[in-house]
């Protein structure tokens, strides 16, 4: 094993908080014999705090036809993930998740072959594997994290000028990602997270000189291999519009297929606003349909403008 690999399984295996555990729980119920494995990521994981806020969950699964039904597996399988809102009961409050849902199979792809940086770029940064089926799931997953690390970094450190030290690898990293996707995120918000984690990624650039992709310059890092940058704007050009195009599709694909969308947007409207939405069975079936006369409701009420 790698020191990279070491450095990412024992990230990824540290213990979930209870409140996490409890909301990666109820997803891996969800989706039953299906799931491979929980993946938890984003700003909680960053804060250690669930409250007030709405943990990021990626269910991995073995096949989109054990998951869905058959609508909604192809919709899976055409443009990965699927999203859904789900809640869990924790201590007299509610622990709130938005879980993406996609194949191992396909998360492993979206890691080595995607072109587009949807997948490495996410999971180059930290998370926690908070169930494994399996231990063969567990080993491929936990070699998916560690791809993801060098894919963002084989992919984006060409476009830096050397020498680079980590944190302006890093935060030029996420940057250049954000740009790639519809996403209000400017490089100071790259700047945070990379700060949060200063040492992590200290340790993982280090290791990935072991590794031969980087090398140690007077000041900093430059790439061991300078020709990688060869085309590397060109490319990058692409991949932000190709990003922006896979963005809006998901958009549109979301407003059918994001299951209890609904409740995500009433929770989002209760955060910010102050004012309590309460959904019928109905509307949380029908969230299009019931939309115009909803909204008008949280108009007159001052939730919206």
């Amino acid at each position: 094993m790698s020191a990279l690999e070491a450095l990412i399984a024992e990230e990824a295996t540290a213990p979930l908080a209870p409140p996490i555990a409890a909301v990666a729980g109820a997803a891996r119920a969800r989706f039953a014999d299906s799931a491979m494995a929980v993946l938890f990521y984003g700003s909680c994981l960053r804060k250690a705090d669930d409250s007030g806020g709405i943990a990021d969950l990626y269910v991995l699964v073995d096949d989109y036809r054990n998951a869905w039904s058959a609508w909604l597996a192809v919709a899976n399988r055409l443009l990965p993930p699927n999203v859904l809102y789900l809640e869990a009961p924790f201590a007299g409050r509610t622990v709130r998740a938005k879980v993406a849902v996609i194949s191992l199979d396909d998360f492993e792809a979206g890691v080595r072959r995607w072109f587009h940086s949807y997948i490495w770029a996410r999971f180059a940064q930290p998370c926690r594997l908070g169930y494994a089926r399996d231990e063969v799931a567990r080993a491929r997953v936990l070699a998916a994290l560690a791809g993801a690390v060098r894919r963002m970094a084989a992919e984006a450190a060409p476009l830096l000028e050397p020498p680079f030290d980590a944190r302006r690898l890093w935060a030029g990293s996420l940057g250049a990602t954000y740009r790639a996707e519809l996403r209000a995120e400017r490089l100071e918000r790259a700047n945070d997270l990379v700060a949060a984690y200063a040492e992590r990624y200290d340790r993982v650039t280090a290791s990935l000189v072991e590794e031969g992709l980087l090398a140690v310059a007077d000041d900093g890092y430059r790439l061991a291999d300078a020709g990688r940058r060869r085309g590397v704007g060109f490319r990058w050009a692409q991949r932000c519009w190709l990003g922006k195009l896979l963005s809006v599709l998901r958009l549109a694909k979301a407003a059918f297929t994001f299951e209890d969308g609904a409740g995500y947007l009433a929770w989002k409207i209760e955060r910010h606003s102050g004012v309590e939405v309460q959904l019928t069975p109905w509307q949380r079936r029908h969230p299009i349909l019931a939309s115009p006369a909803l909204f008008w409701r949280l108009y007159r009420r001052g939730a919206v403008q």
